[in-house]
């Protein structure tokens, strides 16, 4: 039996950038610790709010977590803007990055407007 989240491809979409994000930064050295802990809990929160909203009864309360998961997707972006500038993420993987960023980020909003 499978939850409702798992059946969103958005839900698998946050789960791939995830993994695919780790991978990128888990040998990368030079990345501020606070950065990397702020990177690590954002990119984990998208995922997380995915399923939490999913598993509410009220329209607004899946709503709510559905924003916050994209509010979530929008400081992943930011972060990885930051560590383009400081040249730890390469413009390739910046450009990957930014394109499953801005599908999860579509994806949720297509959810949020669904529940008003």
């Amino acid at each position: 039996m499978a939850f409702d989240f798992e059946k969103l491809d958005v839900y698998s979409k946050a789960r791939g950038l995830r993994t695919k994000l780790f991978a990128i930064i888990s040998d990368k050295h030079k990345i501020d610790k606070a950065i990397l802990d702020q990177l690590r809990r954002a990119v984990v929160s998208v995922v997380l709010n995915i399923a939490e909203g999913s598993g509410k009864f009220s329209r607004a309360d899946k709503r709510n977590f559905f924003t916050t998961a994209r509010g979530s997707t929008y400081e992943v972006v930011a972060i990885i803007d930051i560590l383009f500038d400081d040249g730890i993420v390469s413009e390739k993987e910046r450009v990957d990055l930014y394109a499953d960023l801005e599908t999860i980020s579509k994806m949720l909003l297509g959810l949020i407007n669904s529940l008003r």
